[in-house]
């Protein structure tokens, strides 16, 4: 009876291969201080929101009003995006399996998340993205306070997937050699 071990395969991935399955594991990110960083600017970011809140009802100026209404929108939206790529960063993970003739992808966070299963023989054009790394929008993607991009598409039926948030270049070639030699066979 052979040990099943994990092998590492990038900064952020882990592969286990055993009784005919091959599974992938994604964590969010490898760096505690950033995610501190990040847990402290959404507490500042939560608190400076609630003061301005509070004191709303205070105003007496119906131009002001309108000002605060306006900016506690905008408060709300970065609030909501952050406290997503917190928890996201925290507790979530990507995990891919592949066993048989199904491939699994499931984006978990603490449990939680919608998991996707598909037929192999239906995955069509398994590729890296490309990524203009000189575009102001995908330099915005990539940084560590936002859940960011995917790194691998294919396509199922009519419909693109996408997986692998953040990956460095290196790391997602290697997943998707991992990935296409597990479909293979």
């Amino acid at each position: 009876m052979a040990i099943d071990t994990i092998e590492v395969i990038g900064k952020r991935i882990s592969t286990l291969k055993a009784d005919g399955v091959s599974s992938f594991v994604i964590i969010p990110t490898a760096s505690n201080w950033k995610l501190n960083l990040l847990f402290a600017w959404l507490f500042l970011w939560t608190l400076s929101g609630c003061i301005v809140l509070f004191n709303y009802f205070t105003l007496t100026n119906t131009n002001i009003k309108l000002v605060v209404i306006v900016w506690l929108g905008f408060w709300a939206y970065f609030e909501f995006t952050t406290a997503r790529a917190f928890m996201f960063k925290k507790f979530g993970k990507e995990k891919i399996w592949i066993k048989g003739s199904t491939f699994n992808y499931w984006r978990d966070v603490a449990g939680r998340g919608k998991k996707l299963e598909f037929e192999t023989d239906l995955i069509k054009d398994l590729k890296l993205i490309e990524k203009n790394k000189k575009d102001f929008f995908t330099f915005m993607s990539d940084s560590f306070w936002v859940i960011g991009t995917e790194s691998i598409s294919f396509t199922y039926g009519a419909k693109i997937y996408r997986l692998g948030v953040q990956l460095d270049e290196a790391d997602a070639k290697e997943l998707l050699k991992q990935i296409k030699h597990a479909l293979k066979g």
